[in-house]
């Protein structure tokens, strides 16, 4: 692997070759290999940067190279030091900072759902769609072999990549593995919750107020706040900003430009994308639609 200068190199936990880290130390990388269809990838040093709450459609599998990574869920925050493999399953809301004033860094894969059940079907006997009990957990062998199949992926490795990954999704299915826990709405307001976010995506571009939102599905404003928070985790104003970002990225990896996502989802303007998304995903949509257009079709 190429050295990185003072910073290191992608092997020891410093930045790839081609990222150049801000004055700030940070730096990250968000891209998917041709080799490794159903996956993205992302390795990454964070310092201030902070996610606010949302939510992937896949799953989120992550060891932690250096530094604290605290990660707010619904019954409170857990933290994840060198080594540590926090794991995520689809839909899960969630937020994520440093646990320490250093920041943190890590390696992490996000497997499509299809890819995991794919995976459980083969190796385990789970039935339906397959889940991680834990969140947190004490792994370092499978936290080193979540590096090598970025490793792999950076050498162009295709073979070695997906062996490693697969290898990666087995362990974890074997031992945390078990059925979805996915989230169902369940309270008294589920109806209106759900009838909620399809408005809003059907609407996403001139969404209605949360006044009008409730009118429309029968209700008042706070039972609707209320209803919506206890079935999908976050307000709808959240909701909706992640649900925007996640339609951004799909037409940035179908090769739209910044300004024209941030108008077809609903965004005022590009830099109103650019903030979202950055602190979403992790990185600018300018970036994350360059890493795309760069592999390999």
């Amino acid at each position: 692997m190429t050295t990185c200068g003072a910073h290191g190199t992608a092997a020891d936990g410093g930045p790839p070759a081609a990222v150049a880290p801000r004055a700030d130390g940070e730096w990250a990388r968000h891209w998917q290999y041709a080799g490794l269809p159903g996956l993205d990838l992302l390795r990454a040093r964070y310092v201030r940067h902070a996610f606010p709450r949302h939510s992937h459609d896949g799953f989120v599998i992550a060891v932690v190279t250096g530094g604290i990574e605290e990660v707010g869920l619904s019954g409170g925050a857990v933290r994840a030091g060198h080594g540590g493999v926090v794991m995520l399953n689809p839909e899960v809301p969630h937020s994520a900072r440093a646990g320490e004033r250093e920041g943190w860094s890590y390696d992490t894969l996000y497997p499509s759902a299809r890819l995991v059940a794919d995976v459980a079907r083969e190796t385990t006997g789970l039935r339906g769609a397959p889940g991680l009990t834990e969140t947190v957990a004490d792994a370092p062998q499978i936290g080193r072999l979540i590096t090598e199949v970025h490793r792999a992926a950076e050498a162009g490795d295709a073979l070695a990549a997906d062996s490693l990954l697969r290898l990666v999704l087995a362990r974890l299915l074997g031992r945390y593995g078990g059925p979805s826990a996915a989230r169902t709405p369940r309270t008294a307001g589920a109806g209106a919750a759900a009838r909620a976010k399809d408005l809003l995506e059907q609407r996403m571009t001139g969404p209605p107020s949360l006044e009008q939102l409730a009118h429309e599905v029968g209700g008042s404003p706070f039972a609707l706040l209320r209803a919506f928070k206890a079935a999908y985790g976050m307000p709808p104003h959240t909701w909706l900003t992640d649900a925007r970002v996640r339609r951004a990225r799909a037409l940035l990896e179908r090769g739209a430009a910044p300004a024209a996502a941030a108008v077809a989802v609903g965004f005022t303007d590009q830099p109103h994308l650019n903030r979202h998304f950055t602190r979403i995903v992790g990185v600018p949509p300018g970036a994350y639609r360059r890493e795309r257009a760069a592999r390999p079709r």
